[in-house]
């Protein structure tokens, strides 16, 4: 049996590959849902619009600090863990929900798998590189996205035959849902824009939108973007974001601001952008994917592939280093490679756990 655990809607979109040829082989799985971010009532929509089962058993933690968070979602997945006795669970990415499987299955000696294993910032400032070395070096198996992330954990030390290069399961879910977001999705027909004609943006990452220097300079780069280039910037906003937007009481000027939304729709705004600005790490890489130029609002990225192929600028949130990045980008032409494997990752990763034996045969 295998045990999938996730917590947050970029774990339940890239993890849906997985999900998907799961239940095409007709395993016996489960998914568990820890409700980091939001309950699973706010992310049911998206497990209906990515056709995916609903969860079979849902912790709803919310949110909280790290260590009292973390210590929620142990407990909570130690007692499934016990009553259902998987003989793998599989964790992605680099959340308090991922570090909180990892160590819950590897203390009851259950085998774990690490998706997307071995992206490194080298930022030890950041709660999700923490989450993400300690998770590799707890894991039974490192799903490697890229030859960079293999290398990386082979310079930690970690035993080559632990590592799979699989490539990266958002390649498998941007190629099985792309076509349905285009038929589906009307999402640019309701903001009342045209395919690249406008800039979209993300920002979530604590770091940025609790510091009011921080979130002042990106809103401010927004502003000066869309005076400069002549298009709207369109802006789903989190819930954090707009709470320290509201806070701070920051106004937006030339910023469509707009609730989070769904994969389908996110995907048609991903794809049909002049321009990509976000912090995030999984809009680099679907940006890249989909041959969209991105700016990164950070320092630092564990997506060094984008930057390499040349999708993608680091900019920090200096204001005036987001304007000439943001210049820079759109001046590019998209003929870049995408590095990040064939979308058959899920099914590479399955077959894999398929064939692997117990954890207690290996030690």
């Amino acid at each position: 049996m295998i045990g999938i655990i996730l917590g947050t809607r970029p774990e339940i979109i890239k993890m849906s590959p997985v999900i998907r040829e799961c239940e095409r082989k007709g395993l016996d799985y489960f998914i568990l849902h820890t409700g980091q971010h939001y309950s699973y009532e706010m992310d049911r929509n998206f497990f209906e619009e990515l056709e995916l089962p609903e969860p079979h058993f849902n912790l709803d933690v919310g949110s909280a600090s790290h260590a009292d968070q973390t210590c929620r979602i142990m407990t909570g997945i130690e007692k499934i863990l016990i009553d259902e006795q998987p003989d793998t669970v599989l964790v992605q990415g680099d959340t308090n929900t991922v570090l909180a499987g990892a160590l819950a299955a590897s203390k009851l000696n259950i085998r774990v798998g690490h998706v997307e294993a071995g992206l490194r910032s080298f930022d030890r400032t950041m709660p999700e590189e923490i989450n993400r070395v300690v998770t590799d070096h707890i894991s039974d198996y490192l799903f490697a996205p890229t030859e960079t992330a293999r290398q990386y954990l082979l310079n930690e030390g970690i035993e080559e035959r632990k590592i799979c290069l699989t490539g990266n399961t958002i390649v498998d879910a941007i190629l099985q849902n792309q076509k349905i977001s285009q038929t589906r999705s009307k999402v640019l027909d309701d903001i009342g824009v045209k395919p690249k004609e406008f800039f979209l943006a993300t920002s979530h990452r604590q770091e940025n939108v609790d510091s009011y220097e921080k979130l002042r300079n990106i809103i401010n780069a927004f502003e000066n973007i869309h005076n400069e280039l002549s298009f709207p910037v369109i802006f789903p906003m989190h819930p954090r974001t707009q709470k320290m937007i509201q806070q701070f009481k920051m106004s937006l000027e030339g910023t469509i601001v707009m609730p989070p939304v769904g994969f389908l729709d996110f995907l048609q705004l991903e794809s049909k952008a002049r321009l990509v600005l976000t912090d995030s790490g999984g809009v680099q890489e679907e940006s890249c994917i989909l041959g969209v130029p991105c700016v990164t609002l950070r320092e630092n990225t564990e997506r060094p592939e984008t930057i390499r192929v040349g999708a993608n600028m680091l900019a920090g949130t200096d204001r005036d280093k987001i304007l000439s990045s943001s210049r820079e980008m759109i001046s590019r032409t998209a003929t870049w490679s995408n590095p990040y494997g064939d979308g058959r990752a899920g099914k590479t990763i399955i077959t894999l756990c398929n064939g692997l034996p117990p954890r207690n045969a290996n030690h």
